[in-house]
């Protein structure tokens, strides 16, 4: 009898990536066990490409709710000054988020210094190699124009992300274009934020898992987490300057529908036989953004309430029994594993 194979998509989100972190503890909370353990392959892009990285080096997902907590304000150059009063703290803030403003028209909005100081303190000198779980992290090449996906050697083909730290995976498939330059790599590809192309990575993860690991289609278990998405009005009838003010979420819209389409497609999902759960929560426009971290708390909570309805679904499909354990690829032996 083969294995069932489950699978873990994180969407991008910025800061948003504290809901489906905070999903994730809650889901070990309440069962005792780890979310590494009962999954044999994790796709992250951007924010749930460094949970998904944080996952694999070991840490729980309390770890990494508390490292958005602790760390969000500052990545995001909002960290309320020490010692200042009410009117000066407010003033402050209030200059640098016009400042930031103003910055982005031109160049990124923020620096990505202590995001790099902040990865360096959770994940040290790892690299991709050291994951304890099968990872598949997005990005784009910039000089090459062309997609760029990290991978562990979970293939004996797969010879050579296993080596880059993670820190550097992490900031480059974070590098969401106006709020972070490109990501320069040791070997000086700069790379960007993968959510240009795969800001849900499901169907990345699938096409990975049937092309790249031979695994058949009725095998496939997928949980696809998502970071809150806007009530939409597709902009039918709108003119050039309507549309423009709603690319963005549109183009994010379609990707994420068609990676859906596209697990569902290779994982054999149907309605009486369900294998894509998709887990994403839609919030009033404008309620949370990418980097408005005064929300953390606010989407802490709405994580942990979204996993208390889930629950039943991933003890049932999910959490039954522990994946096998993952044995990367010997890189010498040119056999597919199957």
């Amino acid at each position: 009898m083969r294995p069932r194979r489950r699978i873990l998509a994180l969407d991008g989100g910025g800061i948003k990536g504290v809901l489906e972190a905070a999903f994730l503890d809650a889901v070990e909370t309440a069962t005792g066990k780890r979310i590494a353990d009962h999954f044999d392959l994790i796709a992250g892009t951007s924010t749930g490409g460094i949970i998904a990285l944080g996952l694999g080096l070991g840490l729980s997902a309390r770890d990494i709710v508390e490292f958005y907590v602790r760390e969000g304000p500052r990545i995001f150059d909002q960290a309320e000054p020490i010692g200042a009063n009410g009117i000066a703290q407010r003033c402050a803030a209030m200059l640098r988020k016009w400042r930031r403003r103003g910055q982005q028209l031109a160049w990124p909005k923020y620096e990505p210094d202590y995001l790099r100081v902040a990865l360096t303190a959770a994940f040290g000198s790892k690299t991709l190699g050291e994951s304890r779980l099968r990872l598949v992290i997005p990005a784009y090449h910039g000089d090459k124009d062309d997609l760029y996906v990290f991978k562990t050697r979970h293939h004996p083909r797969l010879q050579v992300d296993w080596r880059e730290r993670a820190v550097d995976v992490a900031l480059a498939t974070a590098a969401a274009p106006t709020y972070f330059r490109a990501h320069v790599m040791p070997s000086g590809a700069p790379l960007i934020d993968g959510g240009i192309w795969a800001n849900n990575p499901a169907g990345v993860a699938a096409v990975e898992a049937r092309s790249i690991l031979g695994w058949k289609d009725d095998d496939l278990f997928i949980l696809s987490l998502g970071c809150t998405e806007e009530f939409f009005d597709v902009p039918i009838s709108a003119g050039y300057k309507g549309l423009l003010l709603k690319s963005s979420e549109l183009f994010m819209r379609g990707q994420s529908r068609a990676a859906a389409g596209t697990a569902k497609l290779l994982s054999g999902h149907t309605e009486a036989a369900p294998r894509y759960f998709r887990q994403q929560v839609a919030v009033p426009a404008g309620k949370f953004s990418l980097d408005r971290v005064e929300m953390i708390d606010r989407l802490r909570g709405l994580g942990a309430s979204c996993a208390r309805d889930a629950l039943p679904t991933l003890q049932a499909n999910f959490l039954d029994t522990p994946a096998e354990p993952f044995v990367p690829a010997d890189v010498n032996d040119s056999a597919p594993r199957r």
